[in-house]
């Protein structure tokens, strides 16, 4: 034999073992829900309907302090498919693209494809809802994050009979309707449909599925027999307290929403929470069929599974029904993760959906980008009781002229704007935010370590 011939051999033998060597260690089945707050039974919200997100949770480790970078779907998901935080990134808004922004970053499912990996995307993973033709494709990021994305159309499937605009049309998005047919006439049934054959077809290689589902984001055109599940009685309007202290004017997002939100009346209100709920059950059903697929394909022991939703969102506190704010409601999300040799737990640990890209990469024994930012979950995952951090962040913006910062730690949420003003909560005291202390005397110490603290993150 020659030399040449053997030295081709060699590079053919070492270089397929050395592929194989560094392909990922599992497959990664991310699963994303749009505007979902942790409105789930595992999450102790009594009035979900969310049996199979229930059983999942059961499977893994559920994270009951997740928090967003950003409380926007474009700039969360963003954060979160690169590593990268959006007051570093510049993706504030949901018209951004990250690649106008970044264009080299190495974004998670780009990280697998460049080990060997299949990614394949459908429904929503990234924001490419307002755009039409290649410039969703683009948006999709196809060819760079993906060897395959569809992103399915929310409203455009089914007979949605008549539609009620809660808003006296002044705000388009905010309207419901019940669905005739069956999952699959509608864009999140056959997002499930697709990511169920991308596995079949995927088998026995390596690969990254993206799974996202549009409910409960608005319009909230939702199935009937969803919508039948929370009959007339079975749910309970919130009511805020009268003593909860008056708002800065930056606090909510204002304007048109806000103006609108004061006008609805109790039928508004009931049909927006019905549906919202509704919408959150329909998207459980989904998640179940993933996991029916899992269960028949016997993927469970070669899977990391990552549930999220994208932020968090509002249902009638402070009178806001959005995301977009920097309270608690606005930027805890639900985060589950199931993975190989990893015990199903329940953290309270303080996390930041910034971990995920750096825990799924350390998990499937890939090497994280010196891009990312966030830190790796692995040791809470071998010992829940751990902490990695000692505070969380999230960014906002208000215009061209208005930002602020969100920072919690343990006990403490303070907020503060670029205009001075301060707001600052006692989770001990006052979990859900009502009263803001940071004018009290007794509290002007708390108020300067927070400030401290957050002049130090940021």
């Amino acid at each position: 034999m020659s030399r040449q011939l053997f030295s081709l051999l060699m590079l053919l033998v070492f270089g397929t073992a050395a592929r194989a060597a560094d392909a990922p260690r599992y497959n990664v089945l991310l699963i994303m829900a749009d505007d979902l707050r942790p409105a789930m039974g595992c999450y102790g919200d009594s009035r979900a309907k969310t049996p199979h997100l229930d059983r999942l949770a059961a499977r893994g480790v559920r994270f009951d302090r997740a928090y967003v970078q950003y409380p926007v779907c474009n700039p969360s998901r963003t954060s979160l498919l690169t590593g990268t935080r959006p007051e570093h990134n510049g993706v504030t808004g949901n018209g951004t693209f990250f690649r106008e922004k970044m264009p080299e970053i190495v974004t998670l499912p780009q990280l697998f494809r460049q080990h060997g990996a299949m990614a394949v995307s459908y429904g929503k993973i990234y924001h490419a809802g307002l755009v039409e033709g290649e410039s969703q494709n683009q948006m999709l990021d196809v060819g760079k994050s993906w060897d395959e994305a569809k992103m399915n159309r929310p409203t455009k499937l089914g007979n949605s009979g008549p539609r009620r605009n809660l808003t006296g049309g002044k705000l388009k998005w905010c309207e419901v309707a019940d669905l005739e047919g069956g999952d699959d006439d509608q864009s999140d049934g056959q997002t499930a449909q697709q990511a169920i054959a991308a596995m079949e077809r995927l088998a026995g290689k390596p690969w990254f599925i993206g799974a996202g589902f549009h409910r409960p984001h608005d319009p909230f055109v939702v199935s009937k027999r969803y919508v039948a599940q929370f009959p007339d009685g079975s749910l309970q309007l919130h009511r805020d307290p009268d003593d909860a202290t008056p708002l800065f004017k930056q606090s909510l997002g204002g304007g048109a929403f806000e103006e609108a939100f004061k006008q609805f009346d109790d039928r508004d209100r009931m049909d927006f929470l019905t549906h919202y709920y509704a919408g959150v059950t329909q998207t459980d059903a989904q998640v179940g069929r993933l996991m029916e697929a899992m269960d028949r394909l016997k993927l469970w022991d070669t899977t990391v599974v990552i549930f999220v939703g994208d932020h968090g969102y509002h249902l009638g506190e402070r009178g806001w029904w959005n995301k977009n704010t920097l309270f608690d409601r606005s930027c805890r999300a639900p985060f589950l993760l199931i993975a190989p040799g990893v015990k199903p737990a329940e953290c309270r640990s303080l996390v930041e959906f910034l971990d995920i890209y750096p825990t799924v990469a350390e998990l499937c024994g890939l090497t994280v980008p010196a891009t990312v930012k966030g830190k790796s979950l692995k040791p809470i995952l071998d010992d829940p009781a751990k902490t990695i951090h000692d505070s969380v962040l999230t960014h906002i913006t208000r215009g061209s002229n208005m930002s602020g910062f969100g920072l919690r730690t343990n006990r403490w949420r303070y907020i503060e704007w670029s205009n001075g003003s301060a707001e600052l909560y006692d989770h001990d005291r006052d979990p859900e935010e009502w009263h803001n202390v940071a004018t009290s005397r007794a509290h002007e110490k708390d108020l300067a370590a927070m400030k401290a603290r957050l002049a130090a993150r940021r």
